[in-house]
């Protein structure tokens, strides 16, 4: 895809929403469809890298109550013109296919290659990538499995949302939940992940999410790896205007 110079793309990632509760979480969304208004002017591409919701679940006729504010944002922009892209999270990934059919917004369950201006991205949440962490990567392929969800779906929305919100924020082994110390550029492992992929093809740049830590990482010559950080501390974003990639803070 050709980015006019006048546009850019925009890259964001874990909003959590929802978390701890709905009333704390209430002033994040907010800022966050602040910093979507704000960009909707020069806004070709929307990339969000998952955990918008810190819990999701499709039922055949039910999604979980609330967060209004942005999926009538998302809407208003994708109705406009603006291509979004979503990839799920850890804790949104039995997003099923609300999102394509009431917002017109594509879900990936996996990262994926884009290519703008000539230059080659590799996007995704991250969670699971890299060494280590076995324990929640066989965690993950148990939630993953379609099995799992059909499962799931039994139980009344009243009691199946209020249960995974709570184990969402109280379980480790349920959330996800990464420690935010940073870890040095030899040890970040979604660096090398990024390395690793670099020896079978060629990207200018990776974007994550996952990590709650805005990060740039040159992992060779011409490539580098950006963690988005987060809405919850940081309020970070990413943004390509067709030559360059930045991450910066909304304030």
């Amino acid at each position: 895809m050709k980015i006019p110079k006048s546009k850019k793309i925009y890259f964001s990632s874990d909003n959590h929403l929802g978390a701890p509760t709905r009333s704390e979480s209430l002033p994040r969304e907010k800022i966050f469809v602040e910093w979507l208004d704000s960009i909707k002017h020069d806004a070709e591409v929307i990339f969000l890298l998952g955990d918008l919701f810190d819990f999701w679940f499709e039922y055949k006729t039910v999604v979980p109550k609330g967060f209004v504010r942005t999926l009538g944002k998302l809407a208003e922009l994708s109705d406009s013109g603006i291509q979004i892209y979503f990839f799920v999270g850890n804790h949104d990934l039995w997003m099923d296919d609300y999102f394509e059919t009431e917002l017109n917004i594509p879900v990936y369950h996996h990262p994926k290659e884009f290519e703008f201006n000539n230059k080659r991205f590799f996007i995704g949440h991250g969670d699971g990538k890299g060494p280590g962490d076995k324990g929640y990567k066989r965690m993950k392929k148990v939630f993953a499995n379609p099995f799992s969800k059909w499962l799931y779906r039994w139980l009344h929305p009243d009691i199946g949302v209020r249960l995974a919100q709570y184990l969402s924020v109280k379980n480790k082994l349920i959330s996800g939940k990464e420690d935010t110390k940073f870890l040095g550029e030899e040890d970040e492992w979604l660096a090398q992940y990024a390395k690793r992929k670099l020896e079978h093809k060629h990207y200018d740049y990776f974007v994550f999410g996952h990590r709650h830590l805005p990060m740039e990482i040159k992992i060779a010559d011409k490539s580098t790896y950006f963690n988005l950080g987060d809405w919850i501390t940081h309020f970070t974003y990413g943004v390509f205007d067709g030559e360059k990639f930045e991450l910066k803070k909304f304030s």
